[in-house]
């Protein structure tokens, strides 16, 4: 999970244009391939495809050094530092594609997983297994403070409602 870092009193109408200015800077000045996030979601509830490929792919992002294989990327659209206000409809909205792409691996939301760094330069030497939640935040396999202490505090809720989407109890 992530935030895009970006201002979040936006317009949702003008969320094609937040995501083309996020996909000109990660593929200019990062020089990436591609936008990293397989999904983003705006504040308003509405999932947009990010990294290309189609979301019923194993597409694999540029979201989280040392863990973007095997995993997808959600990012929220916006900061969401402490304190700030995380609208319901987004976290409702990342629950959904979350539910999906765990549940195609028969992962259960809130449980945690055992995926191996593949980069010294995450958290965790190259070759470790690190124990994290199955819908983590980027700042668990990296050096950063995202997604922002306000959407971290809500992970807990949108592991719960991806477990109720998939039929868990």
């Amino acid at each position: 999970m992530h935030h895009t870092d970006s201002p979040g009193g936006y317009d949702c109408a003008g969320t094609p244009g937040i995501i083309r200015r996020l996909y000109a800077g990660q593929t200019g000045a990062r020089r990436w391939d591609d936008i990293g996030y397989n999904f983003l979601v705006d504040r308003c509830g509405t999932v947009y495809e990010g990294r290309a490929g189609g979301v019923d792919r194993p597409v694999t992002g540029a979201h989280t050094q040392g863990f973007n294989h095997r995993t997808a990327g959600i990012a929220a659209i916006g900061t969401f530092t402490a304190g700030t206000p995380v609208p319901r409809a987004m976290t409702d909205a990342i629950a959904a594609p979350a539910a999906w792409k765990l549940g195609l691996a028969g992962v259960d939301p809130r449980a945690s997983v055992g995926p191996v760094s593949s980069s010294s330069n995450s958290r965790y030497q190259a070759g470790t297994t690190a124990l994290l939640p199955s819908l983590s935040g980027h700042r668990d396999g990296f050096r950063t403070s995202c997604p922002g202490a306000a959407l971290t505090l809500r992970l807990p809720v949108i592991r719960e409602a991806a477990a109720r989407l998939q039929g868990r109890n």
